[in-house]
């Protein structure tokens, strides 16, 4: 076995495009909570950016080092210098989730953002210990639910929640957005690479800065408003504060036992993704690692747990190594302790960036191409309808919120009249990372004629109905809404029953479950 020397480890050429990406991605998503704390909650600027973005940029510091370090002890054993560490990330979903279902509605109930946000650190401490529980489970339940329903619901993840939303920014921005993504097209796609001694990440940036520059679209005065608010603000510690608001926390636990499954599910899914891109990373470590770093978040004061990120197979392609993460990780630590966030949008526009997240979204979906069966290519398409009603849904409830309305007041009868299915929305939206797995190992079951498995799923399904787990926007026992989905789950765990009992009678069915 040859070895693998530190440098080669360390950083290559593909981890700056990778390092570049992963920093858009993640800088997004602190802009993105901190413009939710500030503008929609009302928290006050000292409470944000001196309590929460700090134990933000900490968390995912954290395991960005945790990361690193597996991709270098798997590049040992190997004596590979391909191997690609895991991204690290905030849970993008939990950012929208707590914000809307504990912080809002306890600010506004009590006028008290420091209750508030204890109230959400005990909501990110308990979705962090499902992940450290669950992470004991995580290598059985990989070797049970099959590979292209895992990577399915990856790429119905990667597509609408990864790849739409930068898609359609860079057709709002189309001057710049679209050099850039050709530029991808080219050089990460295609075969003969256009300025090929210019790392692609760095021609990305600068090729889409430089042009939203020349078109007017970047502002200095951004740019020297941005300077005024550096400073410095290192993490504190709230463990004292956190156990104390557990009493007034209880009500809004509810709503992190769906969160923190799909969390789980997310870490599964992104750890076979590396898994079937050749970087085989334990399950359990990794689960772990991501309990612990939102745990130290939340006792720093950071209500938002941290996932392993989407995209390994993207990051993988475009040549990355196992720098980038550590690399990110650091930068994003340095961003939030001293706010630089602002001052980096205020010279690179993100839609310089958006591009990159584009052909990643892109990847991950095409990794499940290669590796599925054409007879399982069906399962694909099925995992991808709970997360395009679940785009769809989001995008439907921010119109009607930034019109001052809502869908009930408009009249579901209403939407149905002009053929919006709201209704439908709300269920094949609700629980999207559950649903998709559930419904993608029931099809991929029922094409492999194993009935017994796909029975136990829609029983599964049936139990997670009737606690409003998936499809309802609550969680709750036996809502009205929802019993017909029981009985429903409840119809098709009995159909496949009879088939297995069927098919135990017929010498020509192969019974391998």
């Amino acid at each position: 076995m040859n070895q693998v020397s530190f440098k080669e480890m360390l950083w290559k050429r593909g981890d700056w495009a990778g390092y570049f990406g992963l920093l858009a991605n993640n800088l997004t998503n602190l802009l993105t909570m901190a413009s939710l704390l500030l503008f929609v909650v009302g928290f006050p600027d000292d409470l944000v950016y001196g309590r929460v973005v700090p134990a933000f940029g900490l968390a995912i510091f954290l395991a960005s080092i945790a990361y690193t370090w597996f991709a270098q002890q798997l590049a040992k054993k190997t004596g590979r210098t391909d191997v690609t560490a895991l991204p690290s990330g905030p849970s993008a979903p939990s950012i929208f989730t707590v914000t809307f279902l504990v912080l809002i509605p306890v600010f506004r109930e009590t006028e008290d953002a420091n209750l508030a946000i204890q109230i959400g650190l005990v909501w990110c401490f308990f979705e962090a210990m499902i992940l450290v529980v669950g992470s004991f489970l995580g290598d059985l339940l990989r070797k049970l639910i099959p590979r292209t329903v895992l990577l399915s619901c990856l790429s119905g993840l990667g597509l609408l929640l990864l790849a739409m939303n930068p898609m359609l920014q860079s057709f709002e921005t189309p001057i710049v957005a679209f050099v850039v993504l050709v530029i991808i097209f080219i050089n990460w796609f295609g075969k003969s690479p256009i300025f090929k001694k210019i790392p692609t990440g760095f021609l990305l940036l600068a090729s889409g800065t430089a042009l939203a520059w020349v078109f007017g679209l970047q502002s200095p005065e951004a740019i020297t408003a941005a300077l005024s608010n550096l400073g410095f603000n290192p993490p504190e510690v709230h463990i004292v504060g956190l156990f104390q608001a557990i009493p007034y926390a209880l009500p809004y636990l509810a709503s992190a036992i769906p969160l923190g499954l799909a969390n789980y599910i997310f870490d599964l899914e992104n750890i076979e993704s590396a898994h079937a891109a050749g970087d085989p990373y334990n399950t359990r470590n990794v689960m772990l690692v991501n309990g612990v770093a939102s745990s130290i978040g939340a006792f720093s004061g950071n209500p938002f747990p941290v996932t392993v990120y989407i995209g390994h197979a993207g990051w993988k392609a475009m040549g990355a190594g196992i720098g980038y993460t550590i690399a990110s990780g650091f930068t994003m630590l340095i961003i939030c302790l001293f706010g630089v966030g602002e001052l980096l949008l205020a010279i690179i526009p993100v839609v310089a960036i958006v591009p990159i997240l584009v052909y990643v979204g892109i990847v991950t979906a095409n990794q499940v191409v290669r590796e599925t069966p054409s007879l399982e290519v069906p399962v694909i398409f099925i995992t991808l309808f709970p997360w395009i009603a679940n785009w769809a849904l989001t995008m439907a409830n921010n119109i009607f919120s930034a019109a001052g309305t809502s869908a009930a007041s408009v009249g579901i009868d209403t939407l149905l009249g002009k053929g919006v299915y709201y209704n439908g929305l709300i269920h094949l939206g609700n629980g999207a990372p559950l649903s998709s797995l559930i419904w993608g190992s029931i099809t991929i079951f029922a094409i492999l004629g194993k009935p017994l498995r796909a029975a136990i799923f829609a029983f599964i399904a049936t139990i997670l109905s009737f606690f409003g787990i998936i499809h309802a926007p609550t969680v709750g026992v036996a809502q009205p809404e929802l019993m017909q989905f029981v009985y429903a789950y409840l119809m098709v765990t009995g159909l496949f029953l009879y088939k297995y009992f069927v098919d135990r009678k017929d010498p020509a069915q192969n019974l391998s479950e």
